[in-house]
């Protein structure tokens, strides 16, 4: 079996490495090739990855290119991982709609619709080459946002599913308050990439989420920095994100009194580059942990199995609503339960969305499409009816003043501008 991940000099790659190590047994990759255009961070990245399979007595081959085609060529599954602008592109997706009171950040709102617009042709040019040179590989999508670049790569035709690492997160953290095995705990995880909600929790096929939230509310609420009152008058969990849409005002002061997330990442990258330039390291380092992704190894493993294996295994994924949220467009990407199988993923039966709920759902997923058509298309018009679609702007004149922000700061990733 052979893995190539896109985008494998990120500081991400060792947790992913990590992970093919420990669980080779459910994945068993004979041949992993990490590509990135940044050939000094892939060689430090590489020789990391190298080292980590050996301590682990992992037999698989590490190689490491700067050649896209050859990277790919043959593969089984390829992961993508990419961040097109860098950690620079980020630190302005979080400081230029702060101008407006809105948040900026690098997944929603304009930031968002800014990575979008810079990803979305980068990835389906990537998608295309990987069909060329190996046409029954399957895609893997961790890139942001994972819900617009997904849905591209659907439409597009490529065989893809799109994986955040917010649900098993979720399980696993609820896992250890309860005292039980991750595989125990089930998800009710419904909305989309990066607006979902916990609306039960199941161990043994009962709900337990009420007792979780009675015994560990205040726990739980400090995790996603937002009041207990919000779980208890809401009876589920939101996840993270959802802070910037139940607590906009709120995070727009805070962001504009500190420095940006990508501005601490960077920092923390710039460290971590050294250590794994070391060559007595052979582990993930601790500091890795606070980079962000925890435990999207393991979720990458139990999906590329799945999608190899044919194993029909229930994972939270990205793929098509078909139908499952009938107030949605059934091309419109959900993030969900799914059985997965060679044959892709397959979204599970979802209960009726309350309208609390279902209307947020509905407003993104509009928005998404929008965001969608002025990446494939361009133009001024496409970008502002998108940023005037999204529920954390919504305003002419700030999606007149965004528009022209977003234009001015992208303009050496946008070809159309």
């Amino acid at each position: 079996m052979k893995l190539s991940v896109v985008g494998g000099g990120s500081t991400y790659t060792p947790e992913l490495v990590d992970g093919f190590a420990r669980l080779r047994d459910t994945l068993p990759v004979e041949e992993l090739v990490l590509i990135d255009p940044a050939a000094e961070r892939l060689e430090l990245v590489g020789g990391l990855a190298r080292r980590i399979f050996a301590r682990q007595g992992h037999p698989g081959r590490i190689s490491w290119t700067s050649d896209l085609d050859a990277g790919v060529d043959g593969a089984d599954a390829v992961l993508l991982q990419l961040r097109v602008g860098g950690q620079a592109a980020r630190h302005r997706d979080e400081t230029w709609p702060l101008e407006c009171g809105c948040v900026g950040q690098e997944t929603t709102g304009a930031g968002g619709l800014a990575k979008a617009l810079r990803t979305v042709p980068v990835v389906l040019d990537i998608a295309e080459r990987v069909r060329r040179r190996s046409p029954d590989a399957w895609i893997v999508d961790f890139t942001n946002p994972v819900g617009i670049v997904t849905r591209a790569l659907l439409l597009a035709g490529h065989r893809a599913v799109g994986l955040c690492n917010v649900a098993i997160g979720f399980q696993r953290k609820f896992a250890r308050l309860l005292g039980v095995a991750p595989e125990e705990v089930g998800l009710e995880h419904v909305g989309l990439n990066h607006l979902t909600w916990e609306r039960a929790v199941t161990v043994g096929g009962r709900d337990v989420l009420p007792r979780l939230l009675a015994e560990h509310g205040d726990a739980i609420a400090a995790d996603l920095r937002m009041p207990r009152a919000v779980l208890d008058r809401l009876g589920v969990v939101p996840s993270y994100y959802l802070r910037y849409y139940y607590r906009h005002d709120e995070v727009v002061r805070e962001l504009r009194t500190g420095p940006s997330r990508a501005a601490e990442v960077a920092a923390m990258e710039k460290e971590l580059l050294a250590l794994y330039g070391d060559p007595a390291l052979d582990e993930k380092p601790e500091l890795l942990a606070k980079r962000g992704g925890a435990f999207y190894s393991e979720a990458a493993v139990a999906l590329t199995a799945s999608l190899l294996g044919d194993t029909r295994e229930v994972q939270v994924v990205n793929a098509f609503n078909a139908g499952t949220l009938p107030f949605l467009p059934d091309d419109a990407v959900i993030e969900v339960p799914a059985a997965v199988d060679a044959a892709g993923a397959h979204p599970l039966p979802v209960r009726p969305l309350e309208p609390l709920y279902a209307g947020l759902v509905a407003n993104v997923s509009a928005y998404e499409d929008l965001a969608l058509e002025a990446a494939l298309k361009g133009g001024r018009d496409r970008v502002f009816r998108a940023l005037l679609a999204h529920p954390l702007v919504g305003q002419l004149e700030y999606a007149d003043r965004l528009a022209d922000a977003l234009l001015a700061h992208n303009r050496d990733h946008l070809a159309w501008v």
